[in-house]
């Protein structure tokens, strides 16, 4: 079974409106950080869920971060790695709730 689909498309955050240009792996607003739970595997499209997906923690990776997504509407938790473009101060941040989370 594929884990993995490439899906370049653009979308307007549900969250806080920016606009966000999709490379293919997009799967947050840079800007708010927020989600939506569409897929099932990483680029599939293919969850009926459709919830809203609350940053609710980051945690330092290498040179980067990841952070904690959960649904709103059915409570999934994800993990997902952060990207260039990301807010770094709202990234920073959520490393507050990972400490508490985490307990760091």
């Amino acid at each position: 079974m594929k884990k993995f689909t490439k899906t370049i498309e653009n979308f307007e955050c549900a969250h806080c409106g920016a606009m966000v240009f999709g490379n293919g792996y997009t799967n947050h607003c840079p800007k708010c950080l927020w989600s939506r739970h569409v897929d099932n595997n990483p680029g599939d499209r293919a969850s009926d869920c459709g919830g809203m997906m609350m940053p609710t923690a980051a945690e330092p990776d290498g040179d980067g971060f990841i952070i904690t997504h959960k649904c709103e509407k059915c409570g999934k938790t994800i993990r997902q790695h952060t990207s260039k473009n990301d807010d770094i101060d709202a990234v920073i941040a959520l490393t507050a709730n990972s400490d508490f989370i985490f307990g760091k």
